[in-house]
Formats: structure tokens, sequence, C-alpha cells
């Protein structure tokens, strides 16, 4: 399907002067881009309802994305909708193009809102843009009916409303209440202030724990290569092909290489461990059961 491009300066313009289209208008165009791939048709139907995909990107504001960039959103599921829209169906563009819409806006706002994502599923997703309203509508009910809600029963009825755990109400109603910072601004006004991110502690191994890790498996390939070399030639050879491999061979294929019949191999392998295993706990007793 070709793009429909719009710019930012013109695409509000373009939309509020483009035509109203009749329900019989707007079936010949789904009809000439479904089955004929008309262009000129699908750019007119778009067109048609860029108002509508502008007056949807207009409610998510709140959310703190840029209208330009909304918009841009809302035209892309605009696009989609006209794509998929199927006119035999007796259902009007405009009502089908809707759920299109808000789809790809809220999938917009839910990767952009937040440096820390709020989650992805259906039922996060309903409670990230219903909460607020499900909210004051229990409370609304609840004052009505001479009852009072503590905070904790407003998160239990939510997370039933919405049909989510209770720590994911809990969860949303802090990221909702805070705001993003910039982990690079600085923590004091001072041109020189250290920045927020120099105050969190590095997750990765510190520079003791690397050496002590790298002379530990120093010492571990130093002891199974001496333990290797206990077994005669066609032990290492099985034992290499079974555990050593990225893609370990089975004891048939080993079997029908060496000659031998897969038991044969199976006891082979089994007495090259017996051996690697005394050979590792005459080196060290803390490596005992290291090949179980």
């Amino acid at each position: 399907m070709s793009a429909i491009q719009f710019s930012d300066q013109t695409l509000s313009r373009t939309a509020m002067k483009a035509e109203l289209l009749d329900a019989e208008t707007e079936l010949a165009l789904a009809y000439a881009w479904r089955d004929n791939r008309d262009e000129q048709a699908l750019h007119r139907l778009i067109t048609a309802y860029m108002r509508l995909a502008i007056s949807m990107a207009s409610k998510f504001k709140r959310y703190g994305a840029p209208m330009n960039d909304l918009i841009q959103e809302a035209s892309v599921g605009l696009m989609k909708a006209a794509d998929k829209f199927d006119p035999d169906r007796g259902v009007r563009f405009s009502t089908y193009a809707v759920w299109w819409i808000k789809a790809s806006i809220q999938d917009y706002v839910m990767r952009n809102w937040s440096m820390v994502r709020t989650g992805s599923t259906s039922s996060q997703k309903s409670l990230f843009f219903n909460m607020r309203r499900v909210q004051a509508r229990l409370e609304r009910e609840a004052s009505a009916e001479g009852r009072e809600l503590d905070r904790q029963n407003v998160r239990e009825l939510i997370a039933i409303e919405v049909g989510v755990p209770l720590h994911d109400v809990e969860m949303m109603e802090g990221r909702l209440s805070g705001s993003d910072f910039s982990l690079n601004a600085t923590q004091s006004a001072e041109d020189e202030g250290r920045e927020w991110i120099d105050a969190l502690e590095d997750d990765g191994p510190q520079a003791a724990e690397t050496v002590e890790n790298s002379h530990d498996n120093d010492t571990l390939r130093h002891w199974l290569t001496a333990a290797l070399s206990s077994l005669n030639d066609r032990e290492q050879f099985i034992v290499r092909e079974r555990k050593l491999r990225d893609d370990p061979r089975t004891l048939e294929s080993l079997g029908t290489e060496l000659g031998l019949s897969k038991e044969r191999v199976r006891q082979l392998e089994a007495a090259a461990f017996g051996k690697m295993r005394k050979s590792l706990e005459a080196q060290s007793p803390e490596v005992h059961g290291f090949l179980n």
C-alpha cells in the first residue's frame, strides 16, 4: 500500500477543507481501492476522514505527546483502516476506522509516554487509559450513596472493574502520579552538578569479582583438561562429541561411526565420566559430583 504523506504544517488545514462523503460515494471509493488499488480513491477517502483522526488525536494530548506526533499516528491508523476495510460488510468506513485510529494512537502513547514501560498487554493498556475515568466514576457513585471509599477500597474496585491484578493497579497509580525525569539532569542548579545517572549503582561485575571469576575459570579449565587426559583416545572422542559440542552427537550416530552398538557407547561414556570424576576429586574435593 502506498503511504499518503501529509506535512505537519498542512495536515490540519487540508483536513478541515476536505469534502464530506455521503455513504454512496464512500462505498464507491472503498471498492475502487480494494478491487483496483486506485490510489486516487484511497487519497480521497483518507483525506475526507483526516478530521476524524485529528479529533481523536486531540483527546490524547493529556499524556504529554506532541500533537503532531499524535496526528501522524492517527493518520497511520486511518491508512491501515482504509487498507483493511471491506465495503461488502455494510458498515460505514468512519465506524470501522475509529478502532484502527484509536489503536494506533494508544500504541504510540504506550511506547513513548515513559522511559519505564507501563505494560503492553490488553488488560494493562485498558488500565492505563481508563484508570482515572473508572476511579472518578466509582468515587461519584460512592458519594451519591453516602459511602466513603479509602484509597485501598478504590484500588480494589478498579482492579475488579478493569479485570487486572491489584498490584497492577498499585503500580499504575504510582506511574501516573509521577513525572518522568531525565537521568542526565543535574542534581543541583550548579552547572557542574553531578547528574542523577552518576548516582546509580553499577550492577556490572566489580574488578575484584572479575578477577576472582577469571581465576576460577582458569582453574576449572585446568582441572577438566587434566581429567580428559586421563582417558584413552576413544573415551576422549566420545566425551567431546557428547558433551563439548554445541550440537551434541547421539549415541546411535557415534555407534555407527565407531562400529559399536548404542548400548556399548553408553557404557563407554559412563566409564569415561567415572574416570573423570575420580581425577577431579583427586585435584579438589570441592568438585565432587561435578559430572552428576
